[in-house]
C-alpha cells in the first residue's frame, strides 16, 4: 500500500464528466489499498473569468489584491465539491478541504503567496476512516485568517506541498500532456517525451518557460525529497518521473531539453553612476514591490557610468518601469526604455557540466538563423538567451534540431 497525491489541473476538471472519470481512476487506486489525496484547480477557464470579472470594476488605482484572492478562491471551490460529490456517487467516501480548513498557512503576500506550513491532522483523520481529501489547490490563509493565493499554477505547488508534510510515496501531476518533453510539441513537432529528468534540470526548463510545472513546486520536490511524476489525464502511460537520481543511463544527455517563454519584458536604466550599492538602490525597490527580477545585464561605458539592464515578467512591466523611472529621479541617472517584445529561450541539460562548447555551439545555431542576442546569462546546467519575440519559434526549432533532441525511441 503506498500514499498517493494527485494533482488534477483545470483542463483535468473541465467538466463533471471528466471528474467521473477521475472518480473511476480513484476507486480502482483505493480497491488496490492505496491511500488517495487529491488537489484540484479551479475547472477549466474559470480562474480567468474571475480575472475578467474583476477587471470590469477597473480596480488598477487601488491595492484590491486581498478581495481578488477571495474572489480566485471561489474557483477551486466549486471544482473540490464537485468532485467530492463524482467520488461519493462512485461509493468513495470523500470530504473537500479549503485552503483555511486544513490549515495551509501562508505569509500575506497576496495574490503570491508562499507556504509556512501545513496542518496535517484533519487529513490524516479522514485518510485514518478511508475518506479520500479533495484539497484546493492555489489556496491558503495568512497569519490574519484572510484568503491567500499562490499565483498561477498554484496548486501544482499545493501538491508537492502537502505530499511533502504527509510523507507521501509518490506526488502525480495530472494535465492535458503525457509529460515532460524535450520542447513545446506544439511549436517543434519532433519534440520528445523524457522518460525521466532531474529535479535541477526541471527546475531549470520550468523557470525558463517549461509550463508543465510550477517552478515553485520543482523547488519544494527537490527540497524535501518527493518523487514528482507528470501523467497526462486522458492517454494512459508512464509520464516523466522528476527525481534526484538518474537511473536510466550512466552519463545524461549533453541537452535534455529546450524552454521559452514570451511573457517577460526588458528594462534598461541609461547613465547610471558606476559606484557600490547602486544594484542595490535600483533593484531593491523593485524587489519589495513583489516584483520578481530575472536576468540582469551591466555595463560600464568609458565615461564609468552604466547601463542597467534587468527583465520582469511581462505582467509585472508597467508597475516595473513607473518605479524605475522614479529610481533614475533619485540616483540622478539617464533615460528608462522598456521593451515588452522579447523572448527568453534556454537550453537545458546537466550533461553541460562535463561537456565544454556548448553555449558557443548554441551562438552558432541562433546566427546562422539570423537571430541577434540582446542578453546571455548561464548556470552550470542551462544557458538563457534574451531575443526578439518575433523569432522565438524559429529559434526553439533550429536548437532543437541542432541538439539532435528529435523524436526517438523512449
Amino acid at each position: 500500500m503506498s500514499r498517493l497525491v494527485m494533482k488534477f489541473g483545470g483542463t483535468s476538471v473541465a467538466t463533471t464528466a471528466l471528474m467521473d472519470r477521475i472518480a473511476d481512476r480513484v476507486h480502482t487506486l483505493k480497491q488496490a489499498g492505496h491511500e488517495v489525496l487529491l488537489v484540484v484547480s479551479a475547472m477549466g477557464h474559470e480562474t480567468d473569468r474571475l480575472v475578467d470579472l474583476a477587471a470590469q470594476i477597473d480596480y488598477s488605482a487601488l491595492d484590491g489584491r486581498q478581495e481578488s484572492d477571495v474572489l480566485l478562491a471561489t474557483g477551486e471551490q466549486v471544482s473540490i465539491s464537485l468532485l467530492a460529490l463524482s467520488l461519493m456517487k462512485k461509493g468513495v467516501p470523500a470530504r473537500s478541504f479549503q485552503g483555511h480548513q486544513i490549515a495551509i498557512h501562508t505569509d500575506a503576500a497576496f495574490s503570491r503567496a508562499r507556504i509556512l506550513s501545513i496542518d496535517t491532522e484533519r487529513l490524516e483523520a479522514a485518510l485514518s476512516d478511508g475518506i479520500v481529501p479533495v484539497v484546493a489547490g492555489f489556496q491558503g490563509v495568512s497569519p490574519e485568517g484572510r484568503v491567500t493565493t499562490l499565483g498561477r499554477g498554484g496548486s501544482d505547488t499545493t501538491a508537492v506541498a502537502l505530499a511533502a508534510a504527509m510523507k507521501a510515496d509518490e506526488c502525480q501531476i495530472f494535465t492535458d500532456v503525457e509529460g515532460v518533453y524535450t520542447t513545446d510539441p506544439r511549436v517543434v513537432a519532433g519534440a520528445r517525451r523524457l522518460g525521466q529528468v532531474t529535479f535541477e534540470e526541471m527546475l531549470e526548463l520550468a523557470s525558463s518557460g517549461s509550463k508543465v510545472l510550477h517552478s515553485r513546486a520543482v523547488e519544494l520536490a527537490n527540497k524535501y525529497a518527493v518523487p514528482l511524476r507528470v501523467l497526462s489525464s486522458f492517454v494512459e502511460g508512464p509520464g516523466t518521473l522528476i527525481t534526484s537520481e538518474e537511473t536510466m543511463m550512466m552519463e545524461a544527455p549533453l541537452i535534455s531539453g529546450v524552454a521559452f517563454t514570451a511573457d517577460e519584458a526588458k528594462l534598461t536604466i541609461r547613465g547610471v553612476k558606476d559606484q557600490p550599492g547602486i544594484a542595490s538602490r535600483i533593484l531593491s525597490p523593485i524587489s519589495e514591490a513583489n516584483i520578481e527580477v530575472d536576468m540582469i545585464v551591466q555595463n560600464v561605458g568609458a565615461d564609468q557610468s552604466t547601463d542597467f539592464t534587468f527583465t520582469v515578467a511581462q505582467a509585472d512591466f508597467e508597475q516595473a518601469q513607473r518605479l524605475l523611472r522614479q529610481i533614475s529621479e533619485e540616483i540622478q541617472a539617464g533615460e528608462v526604455l522598456g521593451d515588452a517584445q522579447i523572448a527568453k529561450l534556454s537550453i537545458v541539460g546537466v550533461g553541460m557540466r562535463s561537456h565544454a562548447g556548448v553555449a558557443s555551439r548554441m551562438f552558432e545555431i541562433l546566427a546562422a538563423e539570423g537571430i541577434n542576442i540582446q542578453m546571455i546569462s548561464t548556470s552550470e546546467i542551462k544557458i538563457s538567451v534574451v531575443i526578439d519575440e518575433k523569432y522565438l519559434e524559429l529559434a526553439a526549432r533550429a536548437l532543437h534540431a541542432g541538439f539532435e533532441l528529435e523524436s526517438s525511441s523512449d
